[in-house]
């Protein structure tokens, strides 16, 4: 152990106590011998010298040596993670040693920052502390100090590194590092200036006398001053394309404090020309650089969108997830349990009750007196859709009738009146909307899905677009219809599930069950989700049918709400069978009312309007009151069962019309309906059926009233069409079946017959296939496709006769083939033939008739 010590710390290290000298130098080549400086501080009493603080004599922010004088930087005095108070404003720059020590001094005052620096200089080097000045924001501190003439400051820095690695001292804060020392050769500048270290160091390469050249230092001579203070990471030059004066490079080293200790220590060095400073010299200016850009965050995201992109629609998915399910969770089961209906408020109920003797409500009135006799005839289907309701199956519930036929009245108002939980989805909405923002938006509205965002979908889209022409990959913003129809459905469920559940108590007999078990325990308490106009304007790949349909499964099969689908096609068989292929669906068919029924319903309507409202401008006489039953039945026999049909008569007989008028009026509206839909062909769209195939259903029924299936689809209108879109005889009559024009009847799961869409119809092909204009433009189309298809066939046969005459000889196996063409042949020549006669007839017509 050392037992005395050879540093003392004189009085002169403190700034009011030094003696004065005539003249000082800067330290080795920093700078030349200058005059003592005047001033408040300086020379005010003779015998003072400038005092010197943190930021250097007099705040100048340099220090300078005299003869025999040197100065070393010690660092890992300080915290380099304290420099944070530096920017406080309120901190005054005497208060800062006074603060770090009083921290120290709380933490382990053995470690205080002076202490520090007396251990890391030994005792056997001949040298006097003249002065001391702490550098926070660098972590270390400046020593001054003086020394005999028979030793230089190497020597001095080399005896003090190499006792500070023999008996290295580490700091309380860093206790892997210990303090390192070296000699200051430039001229350091001591500035409080609000720039923190960093890892990379700016080199400016500026002339020693102003106005002179300066060189621009090789990477070899910048790595041969530098290296010694630390690992050096890269040294980049300044771009030789470059013109920013100074020039410049950068020095990158492996660690802040290497580069901390090279900063305060080469700082305005002077290179001469051996040492690669040019003719001139050059001196170096040296600055911190921060290597962190001030926009790093924003520039990594812009260079890495693989990356981010798909990040950000994750997380957007998420909190969308998160924040708006919940809520739209609460509005499906708000408008399931029909908590925001006016017509449900028991308020609005009541009212209504109290207006009743005030209003009459007559047309309402006379309505529900109409249909009062269908339900009546309709009661079984009634009873038995409630006790499907009741029981536990796995299965659908399919109600299919032709358009008007009552199916949404008789689940809606009969079967399902007074329930709550229910829920309707009407299917055409959603079909007919335009664009996938408008059928998420139509979707959304039938299940009370909201909020809903439907116009972020073409944003998306646009960004996706934008993204994959960038990156090259989709980025994932956008979802297709199929995602967003799932997401509207799933949360559909989820309400319905907790609508199921909210029945359910504590204290009931199954409360031990599963969510799962309770629900098939007690079908009574599931709601009932009613899905009207299914297949509406079916196409063959329709995602909205596809979605609707597995979600419906998926309710069933979870016993989380009986399903009920109201339909027109009668092929919905395929559709749904896709959804639960392994299930037999329960299936009512509705057909058109009984003759009797449709006669008491007419007849109801008219009953209920004998006492007329207050103001009503239509006033009929008692003779116009007495109906002519037989004339009644005859119209009734016309017009056929069909609902929609039968209250248009009603109220055509209200305004005075008598039945024959009426119904004459009706077949006529019908007849127009019929050609402006079916049989022109101006603005056909994306029909699947000629108008030619459409004439042919429509005269063959004129005369018979069933058809034979196959019979049509074995006539040359269907079998061979010329027009593109109609060249599949079935899909044909499918399609004309779900326009109403035609039903088909089937048998054993195939069709058999055809029918008129609609009993009234029937007189409407009637009336059309009389009008001999029409009827002759409309067969002159037909004989004419028909001509066509025969000369086709002709021109077939014809060159494959000539085939067989090319040949040199004529196998006697060839006759039996060139017969059966020559037949064929002679066969469509005389139907090409007859058809002209017949085309010569019908265009007389149309010369000679109006």
């Amino acid at each position: 152990m050392q037992t005395s010590r050879r540093i003392y710390f004189n009085p002169t290290s403190i700034p009011s106590l030094r003696t004065t000298r005539c003249s000082r130098r800067d330290f080795y080549n920093a700078g030349e011998v200058r005059p003592t400086r005047s001033g408040w501080r300086g020379n005010a009493r003779s015998g003072i010298r400038m005092e010197s603080t943190e930021t250097g004599e007099n705040q100048t922010g340099h220090i300078s040596a005299t003869s025999n004088e040197a100065i070393l930087f010690f660092d890992n005095i300080f915290p380099l993670k304290l420099t944070w108070l530096l920017r406080l404003p309120w901190q005054a720059e005497r208060d800062l040693p006074d603060l770090l020590r009083r921290f120290n001094n709380q933490t382990l005052s053995t470690f205080e920052p002076l202490t520090l620096v007396k251990r890391a200089i030994p005792n056997s080097v001949p040298m006097k502390i003249t002065e001391i000045l702490p550098r926070l924001k660098d972590g270390g501190a400046f020593v001054k100090f003086s020394h005999p003439d028979g030793i230089t400051a190497q020597e001095i820095e080399a005896l003090v590194s190499r006792y500070l690695k023999e008996n290295p001292i580490k700091p309380w804060f860093s206790p892997f590092r210990r303090i390192r020392s070296n000699l200051v050769v430039g001229k350091p500048w001591l500035e409080d200036l609000y720039r923190f270290p960093s890892c990379r160091i700016k080199a400016e390469f500026v002339p020693i006398s102003p106005g002179g050249p300066a060189a621009e230092l090789s990477q070899e001579t910048l790595y041969s001053l530098f290296r010694k203070y630390g690992k050096l990471a890269e040294i980049s030059s300044q771009p030789s394309d470059s013109k920013v004066l100074p020039k410049f490079a950068y020095l990158d080293f492996a660690r802040m404090r290497h580069a901390i200790m090279a900063r305060n220590c080469m700082h305005g060095i002077k290179v001469l020309e051996a040492e690669g400073g040019g003719a001139a010299g050059t001196e170096l200016r040296l600055s911190f650089e921060q290597k962190i850009k001030s926009h790093w965050i924003w520039d990594w995201l812009a260079s890495h969108p693989r990356v981010v992109i798909p990040a950000v629609a994750a997380l957007l998915a998420t909190a969308a997830t998160l924040v708006f399910d919940p809520i739209r969770t609460f509005f499906i089961k708000a408008h399931v349990d029909h908590v925001f209906h006016i017509r449900d408020n028991r308020i609005y109920k009541w009212f209504k009750s109290q207006a009743t003797d005030i209003f009459t409500f007559r047309l309402h009135r006379s309505e529900e007196a109409g249909l009062g006799a269908i339900w009546d005839d309709r009661k079984q289907v009634i009873d038995q859709l409630q006790t499907w309701l009741m029981e536990t199956a796995d299965t659908f519930i399919v109600v299919q009738g032709p358009r008007g036929s009552g199916k949404r009245e008789l689940i809606l108002d009969q079967a399902l009146k007074g329930r709550q939980n229910t829920l309707l989805i009407d299917c055409k909405p959603i079909q007919e909307a335009r664009g996938d923002s408008a059928t998420i938006s139509a979707a959304a509205a039938s299940v009370g899905y909201r909020p809903v965002f439907s116009w972020m979908n073409s944003i998306s889209s646009l960004i996706d677009l934008a993204a994959q022409g960038t990156i090259g990959v989709k980025s994932g913003f956008s979802e297709t219809l199929d995602a967003q129809l799932g997401k509207i459905w799933q949360n559909t469920a989820t309400a319905l599930k907790q609508v199921a559940l909210h029945s359910r108590k504590k204290d009931d007999k199954d409360a031990a069950l599963g969510d799962d078990d309770w629900l098939e325990a007690h079908p009574e308490c599931r709601p009932v989700v009613v899905i009207d106009n299914f297949l509406h304007k079916n196409e063959e790949s329709s995602v909205v049918y596809d979605k609707i349909a597995e979600w419906a499964a998926g309710l069933t099969m979870g016993n989380i709400a009986h399903v009920i689908f109201l339909t027109n096609d009668i092929s919905y068989s395929k559709s749904l069978s896709r959804a639960l292929p392994d299930r037999v669906f329960r299936q009512i068919a509705l057909g058109d009312i009984t003759p009797e029924v449709a006669k008491k319903f007419v007849l109801t309507h008219l009953d209920s309007d004998q006492i007329d409202t207050p103001g009503n401008d239509i006033k009929l006489t008692a003779g116009q009151r007495q109906y002519d039953i037989s004339e009644l039945d005859d119209c009734i026999e016309v017009l056929g069962g069909r609902l929609t049909d039968l209250e248009f008569l009603a109220r055509r007989l209200k305004t005075g019309q008598t039945p024959k008028r009426a119904i004459a009026e009706i077949i006529e509206q019908s007849a127009s309906e019929i050609m402006k839909m079916y049989l022109l062909t101006v603005d056909k769209g994306d029909r699947k059926w000629s108008p030619e195939q459409a004439w042919y259903l429509v005269k063959s029924l004129a005369s018979n009233e069933i058809l034979r299936y196959n019979e049509v689809l074995l006539s040359n209108t269907f079998a061979s069409s010329l027009t593109p879109s109609a060249s599949n005889g079935e899909a044909v009559l499918e399609a004309l079946s779900a326009v109403e024009l035609i039903s088909i009847k089937t048998h054993n799961g195939r069709p058999q017959t055809i029918k008129a869409g609609k009993p009234v119809y029937q007189a409407a092909f009637r009336q059309l296939t009389e009008d001999r204009v029409l009827k002759s433009r409309l067969d002159l189309a037909i004989l004419t496709e028909l001509s066509k298809i025969e000369t086709k066939s002709i021109d077939k046969y014809e060159a494959e006769l000539n085939t067989l005459g090319s040949l040199p000889r004529q196998p006697r196996e060839v006759g039996p083939r060139i017969n059966f063409l020559l037949g064929k042949l002679a066969a469509s020549q005389q139907k090409v033939e007859a058809w002209e006669k017949e085309m010569g007839v019908l265009k007389k017509v149309l010369m000679d008739e109006y």
